[in-house]
């Protein structure tokens, strides 16, 4: 758990502001109800049940609150998940989602912004999404493009199936970079066609 001030207390990324307007307690109450209910001795899944069956929580709330609860009680770390370690990064570009998913789909325009570690690109559907094998250390990527209006786009990166705490912070901040480095490619490369 992170605490700046009492206000702008987090758990699992979300502040307990957000937590309350979507579940009725804040974090600590939270903790607390689940500490009674004997969560310290549940599984995620039974967590997240119980939360969601018993006390009516919606479905992303509960896995959400079923994290923040793990996080809080030293039983999951930071970027943890049942599969491993996942990250997400996203950037907001000012460029059509054509040209942001040929960004990643056409190896050439790739290797522009994103030195080629060797990945496959296993599923893409055009100016929407990409799927994608990191061949390095045989984790995935989910690329997805939202629109944010006629030429801008949000390009939203998960990494997940990393192995350990220590990578998941190291490709935190490659994606970080990256996004910034394909934000100034895209911004600075007016194409005569799109």
């Amino acid at each position: 758990m992170t605490t700046s001030n009492s206000s702008e207390r987090r758990v699992a990324g979300i502040s307990d502001q957000a937590v309350l307007a979507k579940t009725g307690k804040t974090w600590s109450e939270w903790i607390a109800a689940l500490d009674k209910a004997g969560a310290a001795s549940m599984d995620h899944p039974a967590i997240a049940k119980y939360l969601s069956s018993e006390l009516q929580v919606p479905d992303w709330w509960s896995q959400m609150v079923t994290v923040g609860y793990e996080q809080a009680r030293g039983r999951r770390q930071v970027h943890e998940t049942a599969r491993g370690f996942q990250i997400t990064r996203s950037k907001t570009i000012n460029v059509s989602a054509a040209r942001a998913f040929k960004a990643w789909s056409d190896a050439t325009v790739r290797r522009r912004w994103l030195p080629d570690p060797g990945l496959t690109v296993r599923k893409a559907t055009r100016n929407k999404s990409l799927r994608i094998t990191w061949t390095d250390d045989n984790s995935n990527l989910s690329v997805d493009l939202y629109p944010k209006g006629d030429a801008k786009i949000q390009v939203a990166v998960e990494h997940s199936g990393l192995k350990d705490a220590r990578q998941a912070e190291r490709m935190k901040q490659f994606w970080s970079a990256a996004l910034s480095k394909l934000k100034t490619q895209l911004e600075d490369r007016r194409p005569a066609t799109r």
